[in-house]
């Protein structure tokens, strides 16, 4: 674990935490602090309540026990002892800490009208760890590539939570940014200029502004942003080629990614869903799918502790809302074995015609780059 976490943990938890070992603390994503509950991790595609020797154990019984006072001691760390100076992030249920590392709290809503406006009692907390895989896009990106226009597809990345959706939409920005195409035509192309409107801190983990995860050389960040104003700053300011977006649901978001479209910007996003059946069941996104404004989609599952991907076409995925009733599974646990689907049969799809790149240094350099 990163030292700089470790920190944040008050020093009966750090110390019970510092012994975990083995395969849990080298694929360790998720560390559940519960007040007056068993201490729980998820690592890998298992979960595990961890004593107080940092050994692992499925009985909840001999685990380790966070109090009240060390509750009440992390979220004075997480928070800076001022929840104040992060109450929207608290009326969001979490805070993003230093390393890109965001932290859900559980505790009783404050209501204003109808809506959450605070959260107070504060007795759980969800810390999920970021990390980087460097080489995951390689996997995932030739099959995104617009090779005429020598950019990516317009491309939505859906999973259930927990998946692989921000670790996997980072890299790609990478790729993008060092012009790592991963495909045998694209040999000779330059990196695209990448901007990142990075809402909840978690794909770039910026520092004072200053990225702390690799996101090759062409990228610019909009730190804590809300995704829908930062796509249009991104469009009117900082002339991006490839703008990426993590979890996108609101009707603003939609909104914001079609006027970047219309200028000529290609969209990388990601949204939750377990199934393409889901997006078409999503107001939002199945209106951006029927306006056939995603010419892929990337279907994230994991199996045996291995993330594993599809890349579904416009026209597949349409095919695949037409038969949703019966393709339809759900989520499913991440230990579980991949539901086995049929094929539905084919129907019409609607298909949007990909604008041009618009690249200043692009046109400097004469027509043939666009060939």
């Amino acid at each position: 674990m990163h030292p700089t976490l470790l920190t944040l943990f008050p020093a009966a938890l750090r110390s019970v935490l510092e012994r975990i070992a083995g395969e849990a603390v080298q694929t360790l994503e998720e560390i559940r602090i519960r007040e007056n509950r068993p201490l729980e991790i998820g690592y890998g595609s298992r979960s595990a309540f961890v004593r107080p020797d940092g050994s692992l154990t499925d009985d909840y019984r001999s685990a380790f026990t966070p109090d009240k006072e060390e509750c009440r001691a992390f979220l004075e760390r997480v928070t800076n002892h001022s929840l104040y100076a992060v109450e929207e992030e608290l009326r969001r249920g979490y805070v993003t800490v230093p390393g890109g590392h965001r932290i859900g709290l559980a505790g009783r809503t404050v209501l204003d009208k109808g809506s959450v406006a605070h959260l107070r009692d504060i007795a759980g907390f969800n810390v999920r760890i970021a990390r980087a895989r460097v080489g995951f896009g390689a996997q995932v990106l030739p099959g995104l590539l617009d090779l005429q226009a020598r950019t990516i597809r317009h491309t939505l990345i859906v999973s259930p939570p927990q998946q692989g959706k921000t670790t996997l939409i980072r890299d790609l920005a990478r790729c993008i940014s060092a012009g790592e195409w991963h495909h045998p035509r694209a040999l000779g192309w330059r990196g695209r200029k990448v901007g990142i409107v990075d809402e909840r801190s978690e794909i770039a983990a910026c520092e004072r502004g200053v990225p702390t995860f690799d996101l090759g050389p062409r990228c610019d960040v909009l730190d804590a942003c809300p995704k829908a104003e930062g796509v249009m700053m991104m469009v009117r300011s900082l002339s991006p080629e490839v703008i990426a977006v993590d979890e996108i649901g609101r009707p603003e978001d939609a909104a914001a990614l079609n006027e970047a479209i219309h200028a000529g910007v290609r969209v990388l996003a990601t949204a939750h869903a377990a199934s393409i059946a889901d997006v078409f069941a999503r107001p939002v996104l199945a209106q951006l799918a029927a306006d056939g404004v995603f010419g892929a989609y990337v279907l994230l599952s994991r199996s045996g502790g291995q993330v594993e991907h599809r890349i579904v076409s416009a026209e597949e995925a349409a095919m695949e809302a037409a038969g949703r009733t019966r393709m339809r599974v759900g989520a499913v646990p991440r230990d579980a074995p991949l539901p086995v689907v049929t094929q539905p049969a084919p129907v019409t799809v609607k298909t949007r015609p990909m604008p041009a790149i618009r690249s200043p240094d692009s046109r400097a350099l004469g027509d043939e780059d666009h060939a």
